[in-house]
């Protein structure tokens, strides 16, 4: 969390997960939603051309599909961070990042899962639009 979501804000969160998190990573593949912060643009706005450059290589992004976001993991998690810890005012930002980290170790902990009762069938009658028609 930061006080912002600006391109920068999230060029320093890109930075900070392949130095620090995955330093020895060749690849990390995000999958992310499309806010128009979150692409390899940003990372120009945020460093010198060079180290932006050698930043957006080492990623391989994937966007979830706009039209499916209760599909999406994380949109199932934000939604229980919301319910679970952020259901109150919360006063500082660093009362809000000790609230959420210990949220996070807790829930990690409790390795919840996905029950996926969303099935192909039902995606083809509920999303029927999206999909192309064939005429025989």
């Amino acid at each position: 969390m930061t006080e912002h979501r600006t391109r920068v804000d999230w060029a320093g969160q890109v930075r900070r997960l392949l130095e620090e998190d995955y330093p020895d990573a060749r690849k990390v593949v995000l999958v992310m939603d499309n806010l128009n912060t979150h692409s390899t643009a940003s990372l120009y706005e945020g460093f010198e051309p060079a180290a932006a450059r050698h930043l957006a290589q080492r990623l391989e992004i994937h966007y979830t599909p706009k039209h499916g976001s209760c599909l999406n993991i994380a949109e199932i998690e934000l939604s229980v961070l919301s319910g679970q810890c952020l259901d109150r005012r919360i006063d500082r930002i660093e009362r809000l990042w000790a609230e959420c980290s210990t949220w996070d170790q807790h829930r990690n902990q409790q390795q919840k899962g996905v029950d996926w009762r969303f099935t192909t069938a039902d995606a083809r009658i509920k999303l029927k639009r999206l999909y192309p028609q064939i005429q025989l």
